[in-house]
């Protein structure tokens, strides 16, 4: 809601709390980023994918699952006038696994291996970096349980975070078993902690009824001493998730790429299985603090979950877009489409507003960007505006120009000019500077 000011007037309308605009130089920063990001996806195999803002509430409440952060604060749900509950997608692992059960995408060709790059939303605290509507770029590889497909994901993502600027990056991984081991892990790791059940915060005694695996990933203070000697998931894989870990680690060093084995490292979600990891910028936060920019694993059986007939294996991670944007060292990469203007286009008169737009087709069909402000009359005003953006060149087509088919063109930096016939324009700007 808007406040009245002292004389009784409303407030202007702002964007909505923890959500913003993203204008001019911000916005091609993220588009730059994407670009980037989907020429290395493609490169590495990777196909487009873009699923609805909205889904089925269930699709995340069965997905993401009932004891996580999301479901049960965060989500944004709405009830439609024809009686659908949908919510506004969290996160897109959930989404990109229906798509592909929905279209029949197992009939293709495995693993299918899918990107996507476009808003999330959480209802979550805003601070430096996280966002209510927030930019993720996910690379999911679906159908496949080979350990290589983890070990491709991963370095897919770190090609896309180096060649973005990332220098300092290091990867924290861990494995978190299937049905064949999880079930005895679980069970100590609730033996553990209902030992230190008096040392543990109000929230994590209520995730000890609904998830265990989340203390691990634990904010509270108390609870991260505790964690330090809770047994690991590691000791309690069977002999399939101890070869894939296995096989997982040695491609990630055959590829040079260090790691380190997090015990503690869950993630969030529920749906995860087997493998987890993070990628830590260690110089992206606040005052060059460590910032985890990717997260994600593998989640076997989310195809199930959302009503596959049998499992589905697939690996995925998710690029925090606004962290990498917004970190120090991000290379601000232009967009292809970006091309700096060189010439401000300058008209004077009726006859030549009218035929000013077929001008600068002309420019536009040879590629080349233009400034103007055709809704200014004055000569003074629009040599003014070439000059305040530091334009090289501006292009001066005025009355007797439109009449004979020409433009002026003036050099902005010794006012030297030129009148050249439009059929030669083009070619005249080629010999430019």
């Amino acid at each position: 809601m808007t406040e009245k000011n002292k004389k009784g007037n409303k407030e202007p309308l702002g964007s909505p709390k923890g959500m913003r605009d993203l204008v001019g130089q911000d916005y091609y920063n993220f588009q730059g980023f994407f670009e980037k990001a989907q020429e290395v996806a493609v490169y590495y195999g990777f196909k487009p994918i873009e699923t609805p803002i909205l889904e089925y509430e269930e699709t995340f409440t069965t997905a993401v699952g009932v004891g996580t952060d999301i479901v049960d604060k965060e989500m944004y749900t709405l009830k439609t006038k024809g009686g659908d509950h949908l919510a506004m997608r969290p996160e897109h692992t959930a989404g990109t696994m229906r798509a592909y059960i929905e279209h029949g995408m197992q009939n293709e060709p495995q693993p299918v291996m899918l990107y996507t790059g476009s808003p999330v939303f959480r209802h979550d605290k805003p601070q430096r970096g996280r966002y209510r509507q927030f930019w993720q770029f996910d690379m999911d590889a679906l159908g496949s349980e080979k350990s290589i497909i983890d070990a491709l994901v991963v370095k897919a993502v770190l090609t896309i975070l180096e060649e973005a600027g990332a220098h300092n990056l290091s990867v924290e991984i861990n494995s978190i078993g299937d049905k064949e081991c999880r079930g005895q892990y679980l069970k100590e790791l609730t033996a553990y902690y209902k030992k230190h059940l008096s040392s543990l915060p109000a929230v994590d005694r209520e995730r000890l009824k609904t998830n265990p695996l989340r203390i691990l990933d634990s904010k509270e203070e108390k609870t991260k001493e505790i964690n330090i000697d809770a047994p690991d998931s590691i000791g309690s894989l069977c002999a399939s998730c101890k070869k894939h870990f296995k096989e997982v680690l040695e491609y990630l060093e055959e590829m040079g790429i260090a790691y380190t084995i997090n015990k503690n490292l869950v993630r969030g979600l529920s749906y995860y299985t087997r493998t987890v990891i993070e990628i830590i910028e260690q110089d992206g936060g606040e005052g060059g603090t460590p910032l985890t920019i990717a997260a994600g694993g593998r989640y076997d059986y989310l195809g199930k979950q959302l009503g596959s007939k049998k499992d589905i294996p697939a690996m995925g991670i998710s690029i925090g877009i606004d962290r990498v944007v917004g970190a120090p060292w991000y290379k601000k990469l232009s967009p292809r489409i970006m091309k700096k203007a060189k010439f401000y286009f300058i008209q004077l008169g009726s006859d030549a507003k009218l035929k000013s737009l077929n001008v600068i087709e002309i420019l536009r069909k040879a590629h080349i960007p233009i400034s103007q402000s055709l809704s200014k009359d004055s000569l003074g005003a629009q040599l003014a505006i070439a000059e305040k953006l530091g334009m090289p060149y501006a292009l001066i087509f005025g009355q007797k120009e439109a009449l004979e088919d020409s433009v002026i063109v003036r050099d902005m930096s010794n006012r030297s000019q030129e009148t050249i016939k439009l059929a030669k324009l083009l070619e005249y700007i080629k010999t430019l500077k």
